[in-house]
């Protein structure tokens, strides 16, 4: 069953998904689980592109209740979140594995952090390409097109691909070449 761009593979009934079924959005984002009359219905897991997954009983197409977990295997609490809050800033990868040493420090909760394409950003589910305002995930596919506040979002949060290194500029450094010879060692 072929619906604009979606699919759907599974159980049906006068035409409608019915029983126990595979529904893919156009997007990437799956749908397995129950279905009834053409909704979700039942226990059912939405699977999304970046590897991150919803769990949720459904009724009549809504999600009564549900739990969430990220592509790293960070389950979502909505009670007594204590990740990434204003004390503990640190990646769930840090979190269970511990931190780098001095130097090495992690830049996101994939290390080593991917490369990202020139003139690109990486917004957390893949790449943005600001001339073409185009999010496509990280192997390449179209997810969406960002709206003026993603895009805003985007550009002023988000690591992109000329981030400059962090160093010592000998220009601009208290202790210029010629004063080095001078200084007491």
């Amino acid at each position: 069953m072929e619906l604009i761009g979606s699919s759907y593979k599974g159980d049906s009934k006068n035409g409608r998904m019915e029983g126990v079924g595979e529904y893919t959005f156009s997007t990437d984002t799956k749908y397995v689980g129950e279905m009834k009359d053409g909704m979700f219905h039942g226990k059912g897991v939405l699977h999304f592109p970046n590897g991150s997954k919803y769990e949720a009983e459904w009724e009549n197409g809504i999600a009564k209740q549900g739990s969430f977990t990220f592509a790293d295997g960070l389950q979502y609490q909505e009670k007594d979140w204590d990740y990434c809050d204003g004390y503990d800033r640190r990646f769930y990868s840090e979190r269970c594995n511990g931190l780098r040493p001095a130097g090495e420090s992690q830049m996101s909760d994939v290390h080593p952090p991917r490369v990202i394409p020139d003139g690109c950003y990486d917004c957390g589910d893949g790449f943005y390409d600001p001339k073409t305002r185009v999010v496509t995930s990280y192997t390449g596919r179209f997810l969406r097109n960002a709206d003026d506040c993603e895009h805003e979002w985007i550009v002023r949060t988000c690591p992109k691909a000329w981030d400059e290194l962090v160093g010592v500029d000998p220009e601009k450094s208290v202790v210029t070449r010629s004063e080095e010879g001078n200084i007491r060692k």
